[in-house]
Order: structure tokens, then sequence, then C-alpha cells
């Protein structure tokens, strides 16, 4: 009888944990999406300085160029943070389908702008236009929790981090060999005067004719995975006039025996207003998006300035190729781990064990920075500096698991399947806003800290305060992002 009562137990805990497939016939389109946003980000890395001097905006004032270079960033990121929510409230409308052709459209339009600017007026719109519809991103990622369940989001997460290797890798190589082509290759372009007048098109036309095969891509093979999308126009329609398209919701609901189960049904599957979105399980999930993004970008941000200060002032004395060399390697080391060991770790430990690991490491990442410092001063650039280097990026790649298992706390924190893309778009905003803030604040603190008569300690003090505030709200997650579906 004991044999009998605990067989059917047991089935129904196996099938319990049975892992639904990767739907690769539409994930691989999303890798392919996410594909877009690197490439055109590092293509345009490594020849932007000089463009800046050549559209003449510094009149000769070499300093002035990072100056420039750093307000197209800004405008870029400060747009994206603007919009990013919006783009994904509005998806949980009209669909995520709609959305993202017209921002893959408008982003590819951007940067051949960018490319026949010639002005930095021109620059700065043709970045903000690129930000603004570039805050759909968010609604990439919306996606992959649409396609997937709980069994195979972790699985697909250690996927997503392959698309920014592979822009990472391929994106300065564009930007870099196909920048001036009339002068670096002579007797293939010399005689186009097209390139001559617009030196900096081909590597732009390269991302924009890539986002333009992922609208095609996206047209022809996409599907729809927001089930409740209307069309815009009648959603605009309802926005200014609500009465007229309350009365038929009303009078359906009168003619139903169990009005209370029909009006429960279509809450749940129907876009909830922000307002009812900020349940306390979302506001938990958006305080550590915040803090562990800021703690990430800041603690980055400073990676290759403190490689680059000299060794007295505090940093490594390290030159580019060699700073280029450390950073490209980290990158590959990064995403490969995700690649390969998310999934398994998460299945072992948990989400919530991985994220409280993975900010408390930060800890650790921070105090490595003076150490090294002290290391190089004692003995200079030794084997024990270079073995504190590696030990401090070994740390990294803790870090950057952490997106990935907020990512299961966001799709679990969602009020309804339905307001997904607005929760997602909370967490989104708050990691765009990191990236505005973070490197801005670190930078400047670390510079405050180097000059004379203050303390060389400060800036690190300020990123282990942003350390311990991560691991504080990493308290407020449960172990298990099921625990918060199981009350739903």
């Amino acid at each position: 009888m004991i044999v009998e009562e605990t067989r059917p137990l047991l089935q129904r805990s196996e099938r319990l944990i049975t892992r639904t497939p990767l739907p690769w016939d539409q994930f691989w389109i999303v890798l392919f999406l996410q594909l877009s946003d690197p490439l055109a980000l590092q293509t345009l890395a490594p020849f932007i300085p000089q463009l800046i001097r050549d559209i003449g905006v510094t009149h000769g004032d070499e300093s002035m160029v990072g100056h420039y270079v750093g307000i197209l960033h800004l405008s870029y990121y400060t747009a994206q943070a603007l919009t990013v929510l919006h783009w994904s409230q509005l998806s949980d409308h009209i669909g995520r389908r709609p959305l993202i052709l017209t921002a893959l459209f408008a982003i590819a339009v951007s940067m051949f702008s960018f490319g026949l600017s010639r002005t930095f007026i021109g620059l700065v719109a043709s970045r903000v236009i690129c930000g603004v519809f570039n805050g759909s991103n968010g609604v990439v990622k919306s996606i992959v929790m649409d396609i997937t369940d709980a069994t195979n989001l972790p699985k697909a997460y250690g996927y997503m981090p392959l698309p920014w290797m592979i822009g990472n890798a391929v994106g300065p190589l564009i930007g870099g060999s196909l920048a001036r082509p009339a002068d670096r290759f002579p007797e293939i372009f010399g005689q186009s005067e097209l390139l001559k007048t617009y030196p900096y098109l081909l590597p732009c036309a390269v991302p924009a004719i890539f986002t333009s095969v992922a609208w095609l891509v996206t047209y022809f093979r996409f599907r729809e995975s927001v089930p409740t999308s209307i069309p815009l126009l009648k959603l605009i329609k309802a926005f200014f006039l609500p009465q007229s398209s309350a009365k038929p919701v009303e009078s359906s609901h009168a003619r139903l025996p169990d009005g209370w189960e029909a009006d429960l049904e279509e809450v749940s599957s129907k876009p909830l207003p922000l307002r009812a979105v900020l349940t306390p399980k979302v506001l938990s999930m958006a305080a550590n998006c915040s803090t562990m993004a800021l703690l990430h970008i800041a603690v980055t941000s400073i990676l290759p300035i403190f490689y680059a200060t000299p060794i007295e002032l505090g940093g490594l004395s390290l030159d580019p190729p060699r700073i280029g060399a450390i950073l490209a390697v980290s990158g590959l080391a990064n995403g490969a781990s995700q690649l390969f060991f998310f999934s398994l770790l998460h299945d072992r430990f948990g989400a919530g064990t991985i994220h409280t690991f993975g900010v408390c490491a930060g800890i650790p990442f921070v105090i490595l920075f003076p150490a090294i410092n002290y290391l190089a001063r004692a003995n200079g650039m030794g084997l024990a500096v270079w073995l504190s280097v590696g030990v401090q990026l070994t740390l990294l790649p803790n870090l950057l698991m952490c997106y990935s298992c907020l990512a299961l706390y966001i799709s679990a924190a969602a009020p309804n399947r339905a307001s997904l893309g607005t929760t997602n778009g909370i967490a989104q905003l708050l990691i765009a806003g990191g990236r505005i803030i973070g490197p801005a604040l670190a930078a400047s603190i670390f510079s405050y800290s180097m000059q004379e008569g203050h303390d060389t300690w400060l800036v690190y003090y300020f990123l282990m305060a942003i350390a311990f505030l991560a691991v504080g709200t990493s308290l407020l997650l449960p172990r298990n992002p099921s625990q918060w579906e199981d009350r739903q």
C-alpha cells in the first residue's frame, strides 16, 4: 500500500521537473535581433574620436575630444532610458512584433544618418534617434520570457551573451578597418566621391544593412508572442473615447452568470496600468536591478581607467593595446562562463544563491583594486600583479550572472502574463539609468581621489558602499523565483 501511494507522488514530481525544449524556431530570431545592438555600438567605437576631430567641433583642442565623445554616448543612453519603459508598456497592448519592426527600421535609418552627418548636431540627432528606438531592446527580452517557461528560461538566458560576444568582437573590426576607406584602400574605393565626402559612411552602412536584414527576418519569420495584442488604431481610439469602449464590456459581463469569475479572467489576461504593476514583488525586483546594475557598471567602467592610470597615482600604467587585450579576453571568458555554466549552476544552487553570491563577489573585486596597485608599487609589474589581475577578472562572471538571475525574478514578479512587458520595462529603465549614472560617478570620484591631497581610497569607499547596498537588497528576494509564482 505504501508503494502504491508514493508512486503517484513520484510520478507527479518527475512531471514537474520535466524541461520544456527551447523553441528554437523563434529563439534563434531573438538571438539574431540581439546582435544588432552590440554590432552598432562597437562599430562606432573605434572611429568616433577621429570623426569628432574631422568635423572640427573641437577647433583643434585635443583635450575636448573626450568631452564630445561623452556627449554622444550620453545622448544615446539617455534617450534609451527615457523610452524603454514606454516601449515595453506599449508592447503589452499592441504586441512585440510591430514595435520590433518599427524600431529596426528607425535604427537602420539612424545608422545611415550618422554616417552621412557632417556636423556635431547631426551626429547627436542620429544617436538620439537610435537611442529612442533602441529602447525597444527591452521588448526583445520580454519576448524571451514570452516564449519560454520556468523550466527552460535559465537555459535561454545562458545563450543571451552569445550575440554580445560576437558583436563585441566583430564590431570594432568593422569600424576600425572600414573607416576612411578611400584612404585605406585607394585601389578599391579611391574613385568613390561618395566615400571621400562621407568617409565614415561605409562602416555605418554595415550595421544598418544588418538591421535591415533583421527587419526582413522579423517580418517573414517571427510570430507574435503576445496573444492579447490589439491594433494600435483601436488602442488610440479607446484612449480618446474610453466611455464608448467600456460599454460593451459592461454589457457582456451582465449577461454572464458568473460575473466575478469573468472579471477575474479578463483582468488576468489584460495589461495592467503602471501603478497596479508596482507590487511589493516588482519593487523588490526593481531595487535589485538598480543596485546590481549600478555596481556592475561602476566597477567595469573603472577597470580601463585603473589600468591606464600611472602606478604612482594608483593604477597600473598599462598601454592601450594591452588594456584592449585584457578586456577582450575578459569579455570572451565572461560570455563563455554564462553560456556553459549558468544553466548548470542554476539547477544546482538556484537563482537566489547565484545572485547573492554574484553581488558578494563585488566586495573582493573592489578590494583588489588597491591591493593590485600596492603590489605594483612594491614589486613592479611582476607575476604577483598579473595573478591578482587574473583573480579579479575571474570574479566578474559571477556578477554578470546576476542579470540572468534577475530575468527569472522579473518573469516571476509580473502580476500577470499580459503585464510582463511593463514589468520588464521597469527593470530595463533602472538598468539603463545605471548605465548613465554609474560610469559618470565612478570616473569622476576616481579622478578626484587621484588628485594630490585627496584620499586615494575614496573611489573604493564609494564602490564598497554600492556593493554592500547590492548585497542588502539581494536579501529581499526569495531563494527561488517560483516562490513568487506560487503566491500569484
